[in-house]
């Protein structure tokens, strides 16, 4: 069995020569693409996807996933620029050669319960997937803290209604940590059936500290253990957060970043699996 390994490389810097020697340095060879010169990759212009597309190719590193903003706005702000957003991202993701597009489901207003706006949701998730099909990519649904789809239930829900191959399953277990879910022991088994890819990161369940893998409540190791039973083949995603955990992103730095894919490695040395 093996896993492959990426990260999310604006979590070393913002500098892709500095991204990609550290990457380098850790053996890792491909990079989830969130943001690269500060610029995020729903911005990018096609002549800096031109430019990230040679040094990415001249260095052998691939991209495992777009990760995108699509999702992460309000429920009740207007749904179109995000349609025409995706459509930018499956440009990129051909061009960077990977169909594969993180998405979130709208931020839900405080005090407003998640269920009030649940055809909306489900609306927008099958209009995204139905371009996404379209399109021939595939997207990655991840469960971000204060969306609809933040708890396992509501995940699974938005899967099972939407029903479409080109909408699946992120798992990443601090966010699950932050929502007072237990990740693996409430989480794994509802959403392994529509499970695409998996993020890395931990989190201590008393404070929402986000923590190396494997240090925190995030049941990382059982997560890692049972997806080597059952077959998984896929990238696990290191997204640190060590020094900034923010609602749009994180920054941990190079040592962090060395910190974190250490830590995931000692974990999966100690399951006897081996990784590319």
């Amino acid at each position: 069995m093996t896993f492959v390994l990426s990260g999310f490389a604006d979590e070393i810097s913002p500098d892709l020569d500095e991204q990609l020697a550290v990457l380098a340095t850790e053996s890792i060879s491909h990079l989830e693409l969130r943001s690269v010169w500060s610029v995020n990759v729903a911005d990018l212009d096609d002549a800096q996807v031109a430019s990230l597309s040679r040094q990415l190719a001249d260095a052998g590193v691939r991209v495992s996933a777009i990760g995108s903003p699509i999702g992460k706005i309000g429920i009740e702000e207007p749904f179109a620029p995000e349609l025409e957003r995706l459509r930018r991202m499956a440009d990129v993701a051909g061009q960077l050669g990977t169909a594969l597009v993180r998405v979130f489901s709208f931020f839900i207003p405080q005090s407003q319960s998640p269920e009030r706006y649940r055809a909306e949701v489900i609306d927008r998730m099958g209009a995204l997937a139905a371009l996404a099909a379209d399109r021939g990519i595939v997207l990655a649904h991840e469960n971000e803290k204060e969306i609809y789809g933040d708890i396992p239930e509501r995940c699974a829900d938005i899967l099972a209604s939407v029903g479409s191959p080109a909408l699946r399953a992120t798992f990443d277990a601090a966010n699950f940590v932050q929502c007072g879910v237990r990740p693996h022991a409430d989480a794994y088994q509802l959403l392994r059936p529509y499970l695409e890819y998996v993020q890395i990161k931990d989190a201590l369940a008393a404070t929402g500290e986000v923590v190396p893998a494997g240090q925190g409540d995030g049941q990382v190791r059982e997560t890692l253990a049972e997806l080597r039973d059952s077959g998984f083949e896929g990238y696990l995603s290191l997204e640190p957060h060590l020094a900034i955990a923010g609602r749009f992103g994180g920054y941990s730095g190079a040592d962090g970043f060395r910190i974190a894919a250490r830590a995931l490695k000692d974990l999966l040395a100690d399951l006897y699996v081996q990784w590319q």
